[in-house]
């Protein structure tokens, strides 16, 4: 997501970042670019107007004219601004009142309503405890009842059962009561929605409403229907009253202009986004961390919080005991490269890394390839334990056996075989350090330094061995993801990881 204006901030701030005094003239035709980007990337046109006037005038005035590094005090000014308008502060979903609490999902259908109350349920089931009820509405859309049925077996959440002929508001009663009896502290409500807003749409959902009291109406929008998604937000909190908003297929839009003007237009907060089909694959929406990767400034804050929740703490408590006593073996990487997958893969991670973003065409120049994680993986599989724990076993008999039975060749083991003696010898570097690898880092993760104001990347502390940046998950939990060095591409040819 606003890959497009990412890049058009970039360039035109690179252009200011580089002088060393910026006349009000320069200030102005930089402006004039901004506006010209935000425009094309969707942005609703009066949010555009009040944002370029908004930095227009703070970015003129004295202090950042006899400022030292006046091109980069424009860039925190746009930062600052762009997190305004984005909401400035996160806003989560509020659960505080008495049970159970009803969150009513209102849209269009085709936005994703029914498979984002599945991710919701999921993530308050896990994350908060609460136990979770869903309820389709919808009776117009085939399927659609036994959909959210489906989805509520695939994440272990209870869904009401389905009544043929029972009408929306019927079926929202019966979903209240069976909340209240059975002891559910949330009800989710999934409404019917149409191709188009109209009055029937608007009177079914009203009536629910009334009905349900909901303490939360998400509106789920799609975040490709772009500028058009801004209106179906003021038409619903005009009619219904929505208390947040959650943006779908957001991995699918290049331009942003939605998430830009919802806030600005309707005053109702994004609550969480849509970044994939995959039903665990939602986030939070933070306003300074999307303004920080939209300027490239990266977004190393949600990479450690999502290792968080995908490593498992016992796996990775053993594996960290075991590098503290310089052991390392492919049993150990196979499970580096399960975690490198689970939090989005090499891409993934690079583009939340502060000034990747500048470097795009280095990283597609070196065709980076998730595919690898998995034929390395098969690889790994088709190993005997004695094998996986002891490397030096495989002799050209052994290697051509894997081979054989990883559907790969000897070259492509070899490759894996020498990646796994680098990482090794650091783990054994690290192992002799004094306090082995927590003495390195202190029981817990470095402090990760900040981006510069124009968006490079940041210098990592003297010390972390060049290869890796062992410790991006848990605190106290060396993760080992390989390497990260100060140039996060500097690295990576030693590792296999490029498409044939």
């Amino acid at each position: 997501m606003f890959e497009t204006l990412s890049d058009r901030l970039s360039g035109i701030f690179d252009s200011l970042t580089k002088r060393g005094a910026l006349s009000e003239s320069d200030v102005n035709t930089a402006m004039r670019e901004v506006r010209r980007a935000l425009i094309e990337a969707d942005v609703a046109l009066d949010v555009v107007k009040s944002f370029v006037d908004t930095v227009r005038e703070r970015a003129v005035g004295q202090d950042v004219v006899k400022s030292v590094t006046p091109g980069q005090m424009v860039v925190k000014i746009v930062n600052d601004q762009l997190t305004e308008m984005l909401g400035s502060e996160a806003s989560s979903i509020d659960l505080n009142a008495p049970a159970p609490v009803a969150i009513m999902m209102v849209g269009l259908q085709g936005s994703g309503k029914t498979t984002t109350t599945a991710k919701i349920a999921k993530r308050l089931t896990e994350r908060d405890k609460r136990k979770v009820l869903m309820a389709s509405l919808d009776v117009r859309r085939p399927a659609a009842q036994e959909q959210l049925k489906v989805l509520g077996e695939q994440i272990d959440v209870s869904t009401l059962p389905v009544v043929a002929g029972q009408m929306p508001v019927d079926i929202t009663r019966r979903a209240m009561e069976a909340a209240r009896l059975g002891g559910y502290d949330v009800v989710m409500l999934d409404t019917a929605g149409r191709l188009h807003i109209d009055d029937a749409l608007m009177k079914e959902t009203e009536s629910i409403r009334d009905l349900a009291q909901p303490h939360e109406t998400l509106l789920v929008a799609d975040a490709l229907t772009g500028q058009d998604a801004v209106n179906v937000a003021s038409s619903f909190d005009g009619r219904i009253g929505i208390t947040g908003i959650v943006l779908t297929r957001i991995d699918g839009d290049g331009r942003g202009g939605a998430a830009l003007s919802m806030r600005a237009v309707t005053g109702k907060p994004i609550k969480l986004m849509g970044t994939g089909e995959k039903i665990d694959e939602l986030e939070d929406f933070h306003p300074d961390r999307i303004a920080n990767r939209i300027l490239g400034m990266g977004d190393v804050v949600s990479l450690v919080e999502k290792a968080a929740e995908t490593i498992d703490a016992d796996q990775a408590n053993k594996m960290a005991a075991k590098m503290q006593k310089g052991k390392f073996d492919l049993e150990d990487l196979a499970e580096q490269l399960k975690q490198m997958q689970k939090i989005g893969g090499m891409g993934g991670m690079l583009g939340m890394l502060p000034g990747v973003g500048k470097m795009k065409k280095q990283i597609a120049d070196a065709n980076l390839d998730d595919s690898v994680f998995v034929h390395q993986a098969a690889i790994i599989g088709s190993m005997t334990r004695k094998e996986r724990r002891n490397p030096k076993l495989l002799n050209a008999s052994r290697k051509k056996r894997v081979a054989a039975g990883s559907g790969t060749n000897v070259q492509e083991i070899n490759k894996l075989l020498k990646m796994h003696r680098q990482m090794a010898d650091m783990m054994k570097k690290l192992g002799r350090r004094k306090g082995g690898l927590a003495g390195l880092f202190g029981g817990g993760m470095p402090a990760m330094p900040d981006a510069g104001a124009d968006g490079s990347p940041p210098e990592l502390p003297a010390g972390l061995p060049p290869g890796g940046m062992p410790g991006l998950g848990r605190p106290g939990m060396p993760g080992g993801l390989p390497g990260l060095g100060s140039n996060p591409l500097g690295g990576m040819p030693k590792f296999p990881f490029k498409k044939k």
